[in-house]
C-alpha cells in the first residue's frame, strides 16, 4: 500500500484527433440544437420534421422537406418550375450568387408551388426556402405566388402559402418592392371571389414579404418563437427611443397583440391545417 501512495504516477495527456480521424466522421452526420446544445443524429432530426426532440427548438426546413411534411405522398404536382429571375439592374456578381444557391438548394428559384392533397383534401401550396437567398422577394418568387393565387381562383381551391423571407431582394431593387403590390392585389381577387387563404409565417418572415402577402390570410398562422415583423429591431428602437420588449416581434408576442390567430408547432401543423380545410370544404 507505501508502495503505491509514493509511486510516481505517470502523466495522462489529452489526445487530439488527427486530420484523418476527423475526415472519418461524415460532414453533416450530426447537428447541434442552437437552443439547448444537445448533439444529436441529423437524420433523427429529420424524422422528427426538424424539431428538437429535447427543447422543441424548431430547426430551418428547405421547401422540399416542407412539402413532404404537409401534402400526401405521390399528390403533389409541382407548377411554374420554370419560372426564374435574372438581373435587370445589372447587379454585380449576383448572377453568379443565383447559380451557387441553385447547386446548394437544388432548386432554381426560392419558392416552391404547386397543387396536392393534404388529408385527401385539394390545395394549392407554395413553399419559401430560406436557404435560396434567405427567400427574398424578387421577381420571379412574386411572379410564382402570384400565379398560384391566379390557381387558387381557378380551381375553387384553398391556398396556402408557408412563408420563410428576409423580405425584399435588394438586388433587383423597385422590382422586388412591386411584387408586394402584385402579390397583395392577387390575393384581393381570391378574396373577392370567395377563396380560402392560410398563411402560414415560419422563422423568420420579414420585410416586404411580412407586410404585404403574409400577413393577408383568413388564417395567420406561425410556428413557434418564428421572428415575423417589418423593420429590424434595432431600428425600431432608434426611432421611437424606448427599449422594446425581449420578446417583440416573436410568433407569441405578435399572438397576444392579435396579429396571428394561433402559434401551432410544426408537428401538429398538418393536423391543424387539416381541421381548417374541413371546416370550409
Amino acid at each position: 500500500m507505501l508502495k503505491d501512495m509514493f509511486s510516481k504516477k505517470k502523466k495522462r495527456y489529452a489526445t487530439i484527433p488527427s486530420e484523418r480521424a476527423k475526415q472519418e466522421v461524415p460532414e453533416g452526420l450530426m447537428t447541434k440544437c442552437p437552443s439547448c446544445r444537445t448533439i444529436m443524429y441529423t437524420k433523427d432530426l429529420k424524422k422528427n420534421l426538424s424539431v428538437c426532440r429535447t427543447c422543441g427548438h424548431h430547426h430551418r426546413m428547405g421547401a422540399w422537406e416542407r412539402i413532404e411534411s404537409l401534402i400526401d405522398e405521390g399528390t403533389f404536382k409541382e407548377m411554374d418550375a420554370d419560372v426564374v429571375g435574372g438581373n435587370p439592374l445589372g447587379f454585380p456578381d449576383y448572377e453568379g450568387k443565383l447559380e451557387k444557391d441553385r447547386e446548394k438548394t437544388g432548386l432554381k428559384e426560392a419558392c416552391v408551388s404547386g397543387e396536392g392533397e393534404m388529408s385527401g383534401y385539394s390545395v394549392v401550396l407554395a413553399v419559401m426556402d430560406p436557404d435560396f437567398r434567405m427567400a427574398s422577394m424578387g421577381a420571379a418568387v412574386g411572379e410564382k405566388l402570384t400565379r398560384a393565387a391566379e390557381r387558387a381562383l381557378e380551381t375553387k381551391y384553398p391556398l396556402i402559402i408557408v412563408a420563410a423571407s428576409g423580405g425584399a431582394r435588394m438586388q433587383e431593387g423597385m422590382i422586388s418592392l412591386m411584387q408586394m403590390a402584385k402579390t397583395s392585389a392577387a390575393l384581393e381577387r381570391l378574396d373577392r371571389n370567395g377563396g380560402l387563404f392560410i398563411s402560414v409565417m415560419t422563422h423568420p418572415t420579414t420585410g416586404g414579404v411580412s407586410a404585404s402577402f403574409a400577413s393577408l390570410g383568413d388564417y395567420n398562422f406561425a410556428e413557434p418563437k418564428a421572428l415575423v415583423g417589418f423593420a429590424g429591431r434595432r431600428i425600431i428602437e432608434q426611432t421611437i427611443r424606448e427599449e422594446l420588449p425581449e420578446d417583440f416581434q416573436t410568433a407569441e408576442f405578435l399572438l397576444e397583440h392579435g396579429q396571428l390567430d394561433r402559434v401551432i408547432p410544426r408537428l401538429e401543423m398538418k393536423e391543424t391545417l387539416t381541421t381548417v380545410l374541413a371546416i370550409h370544404q
